[in-house]
């Protein structure tokens, strides 16, 4: 029979807890850290989590920590995770360990985002500002956002010092012509302000991503993204 040691000690099973439903409908394009872009997102909650007795209180927080799973990433098991992974940030060339970085390539393959909460629905569900996470992202916990804990003003970390410069975003006559809501136009202006490209592909090609129920062409020169057609995704 195991010691009480030895039983403190077994790992416990993950399991989600819920799913959040978000604008972003492919890696490529989802702002590399939360917060960045003020894209909005539901959370789902699964059974037996759906009880609203579960978030009774939650209202007191502004924000929240969302801790979630990379689940469009390659599952890693045994000796397939990656030791080393190669930040955007650092240009896509320079290696770091990866447990010095936020690569989703890592071996429990888990995410943590703290978003906004703007409101809790009658059923439950979260309505959360600053989401950066694929649409149908499986989330295994969520906890209070304490500022005089969880904010450290001194902290630092050397090669992310800083947000990354902006883009500018303009519009062709073409895509323009489009008829989009405010939200929505401006949710593509955010993603696109931050260079989705990936840092090894700093050219003048077309790009294209699917993003709030479009597909969003457009190319980058000199420091502008333009958006050179857009079209409905179910279209």
């Amino acid at each position: 029979m195991p010691t009480a040691n030895q039983r403190q000690s077994q790992p416990l099973p993950l399991q989600s807890i819920g799913v959040i439903h978000t604008p972003f409908l492919q890696k490529f394009g989802i702002p590399r850290q939360p917060g960045l872009v003020a894209a909005e997102g539901r959370l789902e909650f699964l059974a037996p989590f759906n009880d609203p007795v579960a978030v009774a209180g939650l209202t007191k927080a502004s924000h929240v920590w969302l801790l979630w799973q990379f689940h469009a990433c390659p599952e890693a098991t045994g000796t397939d995770w990656q030791k080393t992974v190669r930040p955007p940030r650092l240009g896509g060339n320079e290696r770091l360990g990866v447990f010095a970085t936020r690569s989703g390539f890592r071996p429990n393959r888990i995410g943590m985002s703290v978003c906004e909460l703007l409101a809790i629905e009658a059923d439950g569900s979260l309505l959360l500002k600053g989401v950066d996470m694929l649409d149908g992202t499986p989330i295994i916990d969520i906890k209070p956002y304490v500022p005089y804990a969880d904010s450290i003003p001194a902290a630092k970390m050397a090669w992310a010092a800083e947000a990354p410069s902006l883009l500018v975003v303009e519009w062709s006559e073409p895509a323009t012509a489009i008829q989009l809501e405010p939200k929505t136009k401006a949710l593509i202006e955010a993603v696109l302000a931050q260079d989705p490209r990936p840092a090894y592909q700093q050219d003048k090609r077309d790009y294209g991503l699917e993003l709030a129920g479009y597909n969003v062409r457009f190319v980058v020169r000199d420091g502008v993204a333009k958006v050179t057609s857009l079209q409905r995704v179910d279209a």
